[in-house]
């Protein structure tokens, strides 16, 4: 995270300032959006919540960061940055128009959810335009502080506007009129993101007219042909020159899948078992609890990687993570009451972020830095994709109460034999260099 004088440097830079407020505009819609998708999924009083609509649910989210994610670049070298944002932006406005009328008059879940999953894919190019448009309103000094404070801040912003959005439905009376109004709002913070888009220059963001006519000069399919050529190298390069950091991306996918099945028995719980099924309001709230557990837990995470990596190693904390996931899951999971749940949500989101830190962490020390982007584009999809998978398997085998003591002991199992496996590759031996261990801050 940036230090005090240098946010005041990168605060004082006219451009770095409209495209920070920007993103945090956008992802405060988006997470107001999410929030209203689940809220529309999984607690609206005329629906009968299952697995599979969960599933459904984050296959929308996440399926455009798996399939479109690594591609957004073939394009957006293309078009001017700028417009990207302020386009995008108002498209989304309009998509979540159009989806709140859908809410309201009560439409086919099919024809709600092709709405969402078009609000989700512009996401991917909204944000890619982001981290692409930094080097063009900070200098070389300040770019890695501004990488870390830009996404940092994204993210803070997405969870407070998914948490606002959970209050203010709250405070609304149940019914699919109220599920639309979230989804009206969080169109309205797509618009203010448009509004201040508007305010940088058009070539402001770049690339410059040169690079967006070499960048065409090169066919769609040919781009896309060699972005999925760029993705194979990247794999084979993991294999063959990088086992450690193909071993913990590994790792962190086994990982996530357990947190994703974790997950879908959190939100079955909070809607048919910790209230009643009509108790949509007592199920929010016990949905927010863990929510805020969870993210109490992230936080938590990035106070204690630093330190447990320089004790233990950074593998070494992963191995550790792994391991307390296994036994954490055991010990708190057969409960299937709220509190010892609530427990759970905080310590599986500090070791699902610590894992996730470490991992971020070894990926960047151990691949070259002709690799890497491929790599990261790589982790990305495999960590989006676990979440799907998981939610898909949960939509099979588990009950409406979220009651599953064979999905509980799957999770726990994984957890276990990631560690088991993960643990015996020797992480406790520190192959990163102290800088790098210091990255994990």
């Amino acid at each position: 995270m940036a230090t005090t004088p240098t946010l005041r440097a990168l605060l004082r830079l006219h451009g770095f300032r409209r495209l920070l407020a920007t993103r945090l505009l956008s992802q405060l819609a988006d997470g107001a959006f999410q929030a209203a998708l689940a809220a529309y999924v999984v607690f609206s009083p005329e629906r009968q919540p299952s697995p599979a609509a969960i599933a459904s649910a984050f296959a929308v989210l996440l399926l455009p960061f798996c399939l479109i994610g690594p591609f957004a670049g073939v394009l957006l070298d293309r078009w001017r940055r700028r417009q990207v944002l302020v386009k995008g932006n108002l498209l989304r406005l309009v998509l979540c128009l159009a989806t709140a009328a859908l809410v309201a008059a009560h439409a086919p879940t099919w024809v709600f959810f092709t709405a969402a999953l078009l609000v989700t894919g512009i996401n991917r190019f909204v944000l890619a335009g982001l981290s692409a448009s930094l080097p063009h309103v900070v200098t070389d000094e300040l770019l890695i502080s501004a990488n870390s404070l830009a996404p940092t801040a994204g993210t803070l912003a997405a969870t407070v506007g998914g948490g606002t959005a959970f209050l203010v439905r709250l405070a609304l009376p149940a019914g699919a009129g109220s599920n639309a109004l979230l989804v009206a709002l969080a169109g309205g913070g797509y618009a203010a993101s448009a509004l201040v888009a508007t305010t940088l220059g058009k070539e402001a963001l770049g690339p410059d007219r040169k690079q967006r006519e070499e960048a065409a000069q090169a066919t769609v399919r040919t781009a896309v042909t060699d972005t999925a050529r760029g993705l194979l190298d990247g794999f084979r390069h993991l294999l063959h020159d990088c086992r450690p950091a193909a071993r913990a991306l590994g790792a962190v996918t086994v990982l996530r899948f357990c947190y994703g099945l974790l997950l879908v028995v959190l939100l079955m719980l909070c809607r048919n078992t910790f209230a009643t099924p009509s108790d949509q309001t007592g199920g929010l709230r016990w949905l927010g609890t863990a929510l805020a557990a969870s993210a109490a837990g992230y936080f938590s995470a990035a106070a204690i990687t630093p330190a447990a990596g320089r004790r233990l190693t950074v593998p070494g904390w992963l191995t550790t993570c792994s391991a307390l996931g296994a036994v954490l899951t055991a010990a708190l999971g057969f409960y299937f009451t709220p509190w010892p749940t609530m427990v759970a949500a905080y310590a599986l989101g500090l070791l699902t972020q610590g894992a996730k830190i470490s991992t971020d962490t070894i990926v960047q020390s151990g691949v070259e830095d002709a690799y890497r982007g491929r790599v990261f584009a790589l982790y990305d999809v495999l960590f989006n994709s676990a979440l799907v998978a998981a939610a898909g398997l949960c939509a099979l085998v588990l009950p409406v109460s979220g009651r599953s003591v064979p999905v509980v002991l799957t999770a726990a199992a994984l957890y276990a034999a990631t560690a088991v496996a993960y643990g015996a590759t020797r992480p406790w031996r520190n192959d990163l260099s102290p800088a790098a261990v210091a990255t994990t801050s």
